[in-house]
């Protein structure tokens, strides 16, 4: 079709676009095989190989006379000039006739096209002329009025520059004097200004550094305290838990090596001695294992002597608070502390009254959660037994981590309480004896009234003193808290490491893992707690800050002294109870660690199972490797088969590239048919000329009418053969395409 389009066909020919005779549907093999029947695809091949385009000797000059107008200056004939012009374009291929020019495929456009050239760059020449003409006599007028404009402006420009330069000299002058006498008064008032600013910034730098480095000097000394003690703990925490991998790593190996033994002894005389060895490694187990329950029965002796020696310390606390409450009852202000202690007390009574009615309340929730378990009991029936063990390690852990915790929650307490206190009472009692010496002094010298100023004086030097020490307990809260947060971390690598032991099964890592998100809950409530204490300590300061603008009375710091006292009270009775707490837990915790052995154990045996399923997979893993094997034998045959089809496909291509060959040929052959085709035509148009001529000489030449008759006869007899060729080449062809398709 492409072809068609190209062309100019000078007859019709119907074809059917589809079987069907539907619009918009167009079968590609029914349409070529129609256009090969009817011969189109061969005249357009045969006029595509001959001359397409043919033109008479005038249009064609009348056309191309601009690609070479000195060959027509030149006056010579037609013909002649046409064949100028094609020899001067470089074309190859054409034919001229008596009275047109037959062009092949392609020349007429490519002289169009140079035609079209030769027009273009003519215009542009003419339209390039023209602009310049045009642009020439607009840049005279704009240059003529342009000099005359600017001689205007410059003479303008030079009387407006002349008046700006008279004006900025004066307003020079007139700046200068203003900015020395501004400068001059600015200059006075920063010297004064500098002097006051200079003294007082080197008063306040000279207090920052002092209290700076006082402050750094004791933060230094509780950072290496705290240090020391964290460095502490955590080497004892490290070192249990090493001996305790070690004995599970040492069962792990001695149970691998009994069963290599086992498989590769096959007589009884290796399986005795197998026996012997292992029950020597057995009993070498057993005393490490009495080895490591010593060192930890020493371990839980020093625990217990360490809380023997804080119980002390917090006795000569007590006592020690009691003589300050003796030295204090010594002073003028008995009856206004009893007053505050008889408030503080009400106070303490209620703060106890809230804190039975939270105990109550997680009494109630503890038996809600009960309930809760047992519901959930009674719904999982079928797997009792799978429960109850997890269960009992849960609760097992759950101990162990809360005493763990509680024992180092109360040791750290106890360790800054004592910091916190012993710092207190030197500083109470540094206190007391400056007062004492200022008030023995100022009693021989000074009268009443100067009494009086000393015991305000030594009442404010209290009070100053009660709030350092409630900013201390503030700083120690902060710090327990710290160390709680560490704590909770420690627990929380614990619980991890026990969930590495216990949890070698699906189904008891995921209980474990329920009882550690009930245990991180406990654990966040707890952060809570801390935080509601916090806030509570903070309100404390806020309240003593708002107190020491608001009251000035002596009577209103004393109260504040008894209530730290108060709270010092309340912290020892607290540190009993947590104290009694630890023995409790201390007992709980060694029937833990047996029970905890046990789990061990069955956990080994759980590993020995494990094991063997490995060896099952193992052997598994031989038959599949077998399987491999198998496959590969079977690819190799697949790729020799593979190179077999290729060498017949080379035989195919090979026969393929000679067909090629041939169909090459048969196609020269239809090369040469065509022109001889073209010569016939040419020799039909000869005769089609000289019958015209015979035509008209029919009348006069009647004799020679017979002659003319036997020529046209054998003339068509010619055309019936070459036809008859034609046919043939035209099935040729047709069958070359239906081989090359």
């Amino acid at each position: 079709m492409e072809t068609l389009s190209s062309t100019e066909p000078h007859y019709i020919r119907c074809i059917k676009p589809n079987s069907v005779l539907k619009p918009g549907i167009f079968e590609n093999t029914n349409v070529l095989q129609q256009l090969r029947c009817s011969g189109v695809l061969e005249a357009i091949r045969i006029s595509c190989a001959g001359y397409p385009t043919r033109k008479l000797f005038h249009d064609f000059l009348h056309r191309f006379r601009v690609l070479a107008p000195e060959i027509l200056k030149e006056k010579n004939d037609e013909k002649v000039s046409c064949q100028k012009v094609l020899d001067k374009m470089g074309l190859q291929g054409y034919q001229i006739g008596r009275t047109k020019v037959f062009l092949r495929a392609g020349q007429m456009a490519d002289l169009d096209a140079r035609r079209t050239e030769m027009r273009n760059n003519a215009a542009k020449g003419v339209q390039s002329q023209f602009r310049t003409h045009v642009a020439r006599e607009q840049f005279l007028v704009l240059r003529d009025t342009s000099i005359y404009l600017q001689s205007f402006v410059r003479a303008r420009l030079a009387c407006k520059q002349h008046e700006f330069l008279r004006q900025q000299a004066a307003a020079l002058r007139i700046q200068k004097n203003a900015r020395w006498y501004f400068a001059w008064k600015t200059y006075y008032q920063l010297r004064l200004s500098a002097i006051t600013l200079q003294a007082g910034l080197r008063s306040m730098a000279a207090r920052n550094e002092f209290t700076f480095r006082k402050k750094n000097k004791a933060s230094v000394h509780i950072q290496s305290q705290w240090r020391c003690h964290r460095d502490y703990s955590n080497y004892m925490n490290l070192k249990r838990a090493a001996l305790t991998y070690q004995c599970a790593w040492r069962r792990r190996v001695a149970r691998k090596e009994l069963r290599k033994l086992k498989l590769a002894a096959r007589d009884t005389q290796a399986l005795k001695v197998a026996k012997e060895k292992l029950e020597e490694r057995v009993e070498e187990l057993t005393s490490r294992l009495d080895r490591e329950k010593k060192l930890r029965a020493d371990l839980e002796k020093s625990k217990a002597d360490e809380v023997s020696k804080l119980k002390e310390a917090l006795h000569e606390m007590e006592q020690r608070v009691e003589e300050v409450k003796a030295m204090q009852e010594q002073e003028s202000a008995k009856k206004a502390v009893e007053e505050a202690l008889a408030q503080e007390r009400e106070k303490i009574s209620l703060l106890t009254t809230e804190i039975e009615g939270l105990k109550v309340l997680l009494v109630a929730e503890r038996e809600e959660n009960d309930k809760m378990k047992k519901a959930h009991a009674n719904a999982l029936e079928t797997n009792e037994e799978l429960n109850k063990e997890v269960s009992d390690a849960d609760e097992k852990i759950k101990q162990f981590s809360d005493t763990v915790r509680r024992l180092e929650g109360t040791v750290s307490e106890h360790e800054g309480l004592l910091l916190t206190e012993r710092q207190q009472n030197e500083a109470a009692n540094a206190a007391l004896a400056e007062s004492q010496a200022r008030n023995e002094a100022l009693v021989s010298k000074l009268e009443d009234a100067v009494k009086q100023n000393d015991l305000l004086h030594e009442a404010d030097q209290r009070f100053q003193e009660a709030t350092k020490n409630l900013e201390s307990s503030l700083t120690f809260e902060k710090q327990r808290h710290e160390a709680n947060l560490i704590e909770l971390a420690e627990a929380r690598e614990k619980i991890e490491e026990l969930q590495r032991e216990v949890g070698d099964t699906d189904e008891k890592f995921t209980l474990l893992q329920t009882s550690i998100q009930s245990v991180e809950e406990r654990l966040r409530e707890k952060d809570a707690l801390l935080t509601t204490e916090r806030l509570e300590s903070e309100a404390t300061k806020k309240s003593l800050n708002e107190s020491e603008d608001r009251n000035q009375d002596l009577l209103l710091k004393i109260e504040i002294a008894q209530k730290d006292i108060a709270h010092f009270q309340e912290t020892v009775r607290r540190h009993e109870e947590n104290m009694a707490a630890l023995e409790t837990s201390l007992r709980s915790e060694r029937q833990q660690n047996d029970a905890i052995m046990k789990q061990l154990a069955e956990s080994q045996g759980e590993i020995g199972e494990l094991q063997r399923k490995l060896e099952d997979a193992d052997a598994r893993n031989g038959l599949l490797q077998d399987s491999l094997q198998r496959h590969e034998e079977n690819m190799a045959a697949l790729e020799t088969s593979l190179r077999s089809e290729r060498q017949q496909n080379d035989a195919i291509m090979k026969q393929l590239a000679e067909s090629q060959g041939e169909i090459g040929e048969l196609q020269r052959k239809l090369e040469d048919a065509d022109a001889r085709n073209g010569l016939l035509q040419d020799s039909l148009q000869r005769h089609e000329e000289n019958m015209a001529a015979l035509e008209t000489s029919l009348r006069s030449e009647r004799q020679q009418n017979d002659a003319i008759m036997k020529q046209l006869a054998e003339s068509q007899g010619e055309i019936g053969e070459l036809q008859r060729k034609l046919e043939d080449a035209d099935a040729r062809n047709g069958l070359l395409q239906d081989s090359l398709q």
